[in-house]
């Protein structure tokens, strides 16, 4: 049962942006705490930003001052508009959304960023 599609993924060029959406296939979605992470290849996965569902945020510290992550909770959907990407941002990017004991993954959406 797929509980959330990501897209917004692809290849960008240094100095470019990507605007990654999550949209959530459930009513709560609201009550979800929601994180993207990121896995480069031989790489553990990594958190990248985070959002609560009061719309507090948390974010790795490569990400602050260029990605941001937002939720329109009506649309059900979390999104992380990454600008000024670099080549170390190259990476699947996963969201995850957590409720009580619900913890619920997207299936991934590739990020390449390469001239």
């Amino acid at each position: 049962q797929v509980q959330f599609v990501e897209s917004g993924g692809g290849l960008v060029q240094p100095g470019g942006s990507l605007r990654l959406s999550c949209a959530a296939s459930f009513n709560s979605f609201r009550l979800y705490n929601m994180t993207w992470y990121r896995q480069a290849p031989g790489k553990q996965r990594e958190l990248v930003a985070n959002i609560d569902s009061s719309g507090n945020t948390n974010y790795v510290d490569s990400a602050k001052g260029r990605f941001t992550i937002s939720r329109d909770n009506a649309k059900k959907t979390v999104f992380l508009q990454m600008n000024s990407l670099k080549p170390e941002d190259t990476a699947v990017y996963y969201c995850n959304g957590r409720f009580s004991s619900r913890d619920y993954w997207g299936q991934g959406t590739q990020v390449t960023v390469s001239s």
